[in-house]
């Protein structure tokens, strides 16, 4: 519960306004005379009148409430008291905005002033992208560290997913996201392929959507599985040491998911390098494929996940097949990729087992 005081309040003033500005009252819009001054809670409007300059002046401090409509954390709370900054001022009639800030750990209030971009400072870590040791692979020189690599990824993935959280409405809200996203698959359909496109004509994109539906309506029965995710799982997420170790890169999409996303994102890579050498997964990627799965569900004892996990190589598969983010794949490698993205939605259980069927 954040608690926004007397001092809080007024040393925010200060830094906004100068040091001379003070509080004279705060409480409830209606009746600041009445309330005057005392904590106040979370998700509440906060009348105040402070002085500043020599001239008094009323304000309406706001601090938005999660809820389930996609609100939960604060970051999506941000987005929405960021965007009506940034843009009430423009609208004719609109209330105009006097500050935005945070309050921090400490129930301090911070402010923001005339944000343009953010950004964020991380770690430098050591290591290459995994992309390349699947590069080295596909040039004849496949290791037996690199199955061990593989086995490491399944065995990362199943400490991560055993967190569990009971919460329904973040399940259901992860779903609509991996579908109707402007990130995820609505969103590359629009944006990441031109209309009309050949290789898949817009009736397929169409038939693809409404079977998605269905897929939607099934995994409304699967919030138990709500867990730990990372999000974006894939090769040019991963760093790995020269001693074999690895680190992740820009987890995504938030941290609680389907934990077949994670499994879906990075075995498709293995498909996608075999493409290019075969009509099919085999060889060294096909041997990748079999430990990271048979690890993951060895580690986990989780075969339910493979009843949820279509509309997750649907995404990835929309992803990796884009002529715009990757530009340079043969026909035949892309073609294969539709096959996948479509055929996969007809299984009610993902035969990760025999996965080239879903190629013809």
């Amino acid at each position: 519960m954040i608690r926004l005081g007397k001092a809080s309040i007024e040393a925010y003033l200060r830094r906004v306004y100068g040091k001379d500005a003070k509080l004279l009252a705060a409480g409830d819009i209606g009746k600041l005379e009445e309330q005057g001054m005392k904590g106040f809670g979370y998700g509440k409007p906060l009348l105040i009148r402070f002085t500043t300059g020599g001239k008094t002046r009323e304000a309406v401090l706001s601090v938005m409430k999660g809820d389930k409509y996609g609100h939960q954390f604060y970051w999506d709370r941000a987005a929405i008291l960021m965007f009506q900054y940034e843009t009430s001022a423009r609208m004719e009639r609109h209330v105009r905005p006097m500050g935005l800030g945070y309050v921090d750990a400490d129930d301090a209030l911070i402010p923001v002033e005339r944000p343009r971009e953010f950004f964020i400072v991380n770690e430098k870590l050591e290591g290459h992208d995994y992309f390349l040791d699947l590069e080295r692979i596909r040039s004849c020189d496949f290791r037996e560290s690199d199955v061990d690599t593989a086995r490491e990824f399944a065995r990362w993935l199943a400490r991560l997913h055993d967190t569990r959280l009971d919460d329904a409405h973040l399940y259901f809200r992860r779903i609509r996201n991996l579908i109707g996203s402007s990130e995820c698959i609505l969103g590359l359909i629009d944006e990441a392929y031109p209309h009309p496109y050949a290789p898949f004509a817009n009736d397929r994109f169409i038939a693809l959507e409404k079977r998605l539906v269905d897929w939607r309506w099934k995994l409304k029965g699967y919030s138990h599985r709500l867990s730990a995710v990372h999000g974006d799982f894939h090769p040019w997420n991963v760093l790995i040491t020269d001693e074999g170790d690895f680190s992740v890169l820009d987890r995504s999409r938030g941290e609680w998911g389907e934990p077949g996303g994670d499994l879906a994102t990075m075995a498709v890579n293995y498909l996608l390098w075999s493409l290019y050498d075969h009509d099919r997964l085999a060889g060294p990627f096909e041997r990748l494929y079999r430990t990271y799965f048979e690890e993951y569900l060895e580690r986990t004892g989780d075969a339910e996940v493979l009843e949820v996990m279509a509309p997750f190589f649907v995404f990835r598969a929309l992803v990796i097949a884009s002529p715009e983010w990757y530009p340079d794949h043969p026909p035949e490698v892309r073609r294969r990729l539709f096959n996948l993205m479509v055929n996969v939605l007809e299984s009610d259980v993902f035969d990760w087992e025999n996965i080239n069927r879903y190629m013809e």
